[in-house]
C-alpha cells in the first residue's frame, strides 16, 4: 500500500476542510506526495450560493485557498462542475490517486457527508484507502499532529489479513505501536475467538497487542481507540464491488465514534 505518492483532497472551504488539510500536509510530508486538490461545484439545487459564483472566481478562490499552508508542495488545484461524489471517483481515477483524505461535513453538496450519498458513494466506490474524520475543525495545529498509537479493527474475515499487513505498513513505517481489536458477540466464546485472531495476527504483526471483547462493534472499537490514545484508526470496507461488497455495515458507526481519523481499506 505505501508509499502514498498522490492524494486527493477534496475541499469545500469550511472549518473542516482546513482541519483535514494540517493531516494532508503530514501524509504528504512524510511521503513526499503529490496533491490534487479538488472543488467540486455541485448542481445548483445542491449548492445553493457557491453555484452562483462564477468559474472565474471559483478557480481564483482554489488558487488562494490553503496556498501558504501547501507553499512547499507540489499541488494540482482542479475545480469541476458535477456531483460531487462521482467528480471525486472520476478524478481519483484519472489522476491514480492511491489516498483520499476528506472531511466527514462541510458546506454545500458536502453537507450530507457522514450520513449522505456522497461519503456513501466514496467509501463504496473508492478503489484507493480512504482517510477521514469527525471533528476535523478541531484539528491540532500540524506541530502536533503525532502518530505513536494506531488501532486495527479486524473480523475473521478472509480479507482482514489485507487490512492488517496495511496496518502493521502504517505501524512500521511511523514506528507507531499497533493494537488489534475484535470484537465478539455476547456469549461468544472468547477463547476461541482469541486463538482464530492471534492466528491471523501473529504471522504478519507479531508484536501487535491483540483485544477481544464482547461488545457492538463499534462501541468497543471506540473504546479501545480511545483508551490507547489513537492517532489513527485502521478498518476494512472490503473487496467486493455490490450491495455486499466494500461498504460494510459497521463502517460508519465506527466512523462516527471514533475519537481519531479513520483510514479504511
Amino acid at each position: 500500500m505505501l508509499p502514498f505518492k498522490k492524494i486527493l483532497f477534496p475541499i469545500d472551504y469550511s472549518d473542516h476542510s482546513f482541519g483535514a488539510a494540517r493531516y494532508v500536509e503530514a501524509f504528504a510530508g512524510r511521503f513526499d506526495a503529490e496533491v490534487v486538490m479538488l472543488h467540486s461545484i455541485d448542481f445548483p439545487h445542491y449548492n445553493d450560493a457557491l453555484a452562483e459564483i462564477s468559474p472565474e472566481r471559483q478557480r481564483a478562490r482554489l488558487e488562494t485557498f490553503l496556498a501558504k499552508e501547501f507553499e512547499y508542495f507540489r499541488v494540482e488545484r482542479i475545480t469541476v462542475r458535477g456531483d460531487a461524489a462521482r467528480s471525486i471517483l472520476k478524478v481519483a481515477s484519472e489522476n491514480r490517486c492511491d489516498l483520499i483524505m476528506m472531511p466527514t461535513h462541510g458546506l454545500g453538496g458536502f453537507r450530507r457527508f457522514l450520513l449522505g450519498s456522497v461519503t456513501a458513494k466514496i467509501l463504496h466506490d473508492a478503489d484507493c484507502p480512504v482517510w477521514t474524520g469527525v471533528h476535523l475543525e478541531k484539528a491540532p495545529p500540524l506541530e502536533k499532529i503525532e502518530f505513536r498509537n494506531f488501532v486495527c479493527a479486524v473480523n475473521s474475515e478472509s480479507y482482514a489479513n489485507k487490512v492488517l499487513e496495511a496496518a502493521a505498513e502504517l505501524a512500521n513505517e511511523y514506528r507507531a505501536k499497533l493494537t488489534v481489536v475484535h470484537a465478539i458477540a455476547p456469549g461468544e466464546a472468547a477463547a476461541a475467538a482469541r486463538h482464530e485472531i492471534e492466528h491471523a495476527v501473529r504471522p504478519v504483526t507479531p508484536e501487535s497487542e491483540i483485544v477481544v471483547e464482547a461488545g457492538e462493534v463499534p462501541v468497543v472499537v471506540a473504546a479501545e481507540a480511545a483508551r490507547r490514545n489513537s492517532d489513527l484508526l485502521i478498518i476494512g470496507r472490503g473487496p467486493a464491488p455490490g450491495v455486499f461488497g466494500r461498504l460494510r455495515e459497521h463502517s460508519y458507526p465506527i466512523i462516527r465514534q471514533s475519537p481519531c481519523p479513520v483510514i479504511s481499506i
